[in-house]
């Protein structure tokens, strides 16, 4: 917007100058040259008076000579009573232009080498007309004009140059208050609640910046709403937390027994951070800084330790690779757990009993891999099971699972696909990137990404293909 409007300006600034400085220059050049011609009918009016009173060639010579040698000054008589046409001075007008003069009774110019002359007609008699010739030459018609161009060249260059500069401030006073807006609303997006913009410039970008402000307000109300009430409502679910503890700590011992204690005092901590999570006024919109995350290895195998119970129940068989050694993962070690157990819980929830399933993991230079896979019957619509809140349409089936490890993986830079799996069922590969990046952005760039984030799955996933099989 700042160079528009400079760019503006300055066409219009220079349309304005020329159209006012050519016509100028123009009349300066047409007034230098009349007033050398005004000067030259001057210098013949000098002439008339003493060819009115004598023709006597002594005494016009003189007249003529007191006018000196340099003024171009010259007299022609014509020839009258037997005697022959006479010339004093240095003439320089053609007979023709002499004649035209005489005969017409008026003055005139005619061009000549040089310049031009003025021909000024004298009546000598009744009859007699003699031609005062005066030379005006180039130089003197154009006196001072090249001065008087320069002076208008500078005058308009400094209009010029003087709104440029107008432009350029006006428009830094248009621009700063709308990059200022367009900053506020890049920090809101990327989370940071305080941000606000300084309500100063033109009126509309005041206004513009009073609306933004008022919507961050609204947006943080809303915000904090919506936490009290996450707050609130997992707070409800203690009160049946605390008869589900007390009813499995009257089970007994054995190992179903333990588990259904080890699952209630779980879900009470993941109750607990709900509500300690939802009660913390900052957005947990940063990434993983260096040194944060879990060992991926460790979460699968006590999470496939913990399902391992119920897919011997259901006579479903089991593998774990790549889980031997410490894989280490950018991502917070609960979050990685519920997203585990989000995949197999959908495994349990979605495929008949005795479908085998399998979690594999994979350490790259520069990502880490888990697939979960199964040998259901898999997913028609991967794309649709992926949209947050859609689910399958069977009864506890909220369509959240999947959302939530796409976010996790995300968070890193990397993201999640859904597939076939090597057991004829649905593979689901969850990439998390080790490099730093953050997360995947949208638009171009953001598609860019996971198309090359995909490629790469691709190569590393083929590693496991060979040899992936149940036991």
């Amino acid at each position: 917007m700042r160079w528009a409007l400079v760019k503006v300006c300055l066409a219009v600034t220079t349309m304005v100058v020329v159209a006012f400085a050519v016509p100028l220059g123009l009349v300066v050049k047409e007034m230098a040259r009349d007033r050398a011609f005004a000067g030259a009918e001057r210098e013949a009016a000098a002439v008339a008076p003493a060819l009115s009173i004598t023709t006597d060639r002594d005494k016009l010579e003189r007249v003529v000579a007191s006018a000196g040698a340099g003024s171009g000054l010259a007299v022609h008589l014509p020839a009258d009573g037997g005697r022959t046409a006479l010339d004093l001075g240095h003439r320089r007008a053609a007979d023709r232009d002499i004649e035209a003069v005489r005969r017409l009774g008026r003055a005139s110019t005619a061009t000549v080498p040089g310049g031009s002359a003025l021909l000024q007609p004298v009546a000598l008699g009744s009859t007699a007309i003699a031609v005062v010739e005066v030379y005006v030459p180039e130089s003197a018609m154009t006196n001072g004009v090249g001065t008087a161009w320069a002076v208008l060249a500078a005058v308009g260059l400094a209009l010029i140059v003087g709104s440029v500069a107008v432009a350029d401030r006006l428009g830094v006073r248009m621009v700063r208050p709308a990059q200022r807006l367009a900053e506020g609303a890049h920090e809101l997006g990327e989370g940071r609640l305080g941000a606000r913009v300084r309500e100063e410039g033109p009126t509309e970008l005041r206004l513009a910046a009073v609306a933004f402000n008022s919507m961050a307000d609204q947006v943080v109300q809303l915000l904090a709403n919506e936490r009290e009430l996450a707050a609130d409502l997992s707070h409800r679910l203690r009160t049946p937390l605390t008869v589900l503890r007390l009813n499995a700590a009257s089970l007994g011992s054995g190992p179903a027994a333990e588990q259904t204690r080890a699952a209630v005092a779980q879900l009470e901590r993941e109750v607990d951070t709900i509500i300690r999570t939802a009660r913390d006024a900052r957005p947990q919109t940063a990434a993983a800084g260096p040194g944060t995350g879990c060992d991926a290895a460790e979460v699968v195998r006590e999470r496939m330790e913990f399902w391992s119970a119920l897919a011997e129940d259901e006579g479903r068989k089991w593998r774990v690779a790549g889980a031997d050694r410490p894989v280490r993962v950018p991502v917070a070690r609960a979050d990685l757990a519920a997203g585990l157990d989000a995949l197999l819980g959908n495994v349990f929830r979605h495929t008949a009993e005795g479908t085998a399933f399998a979690v594999d993991v994979h350490n790259g230079e520069d990502a880490v891999i888990v697939l979960v896979s199964d040998a259901g019957p898999g997913i028609p619509d991967p794309e649709a099971a992926m949209a947050r809140g859609r689910g399958s349409g069977s009864a506890g089936s909220t369509g959240l699972g999947l959302d939530i490890v796409r976010r996790l993986a995300e968070s890193t830079g990397g993201d999640v696909r859904i597939g076939s799996s090597v057991l004829g069922g649905t593979e689901v590969r969850i990439w998390f990137q080790l490099d730093g990046r953050g997360p995947v952005g949208p638009g171009r760039r953001g598609a860019v990404r996971r198309r090359r984030t995909g490629r790469r799955a691709g190569k590393l996933v083929s590693t496991f293909n060979r040899s992936r099989s149940l036991p």
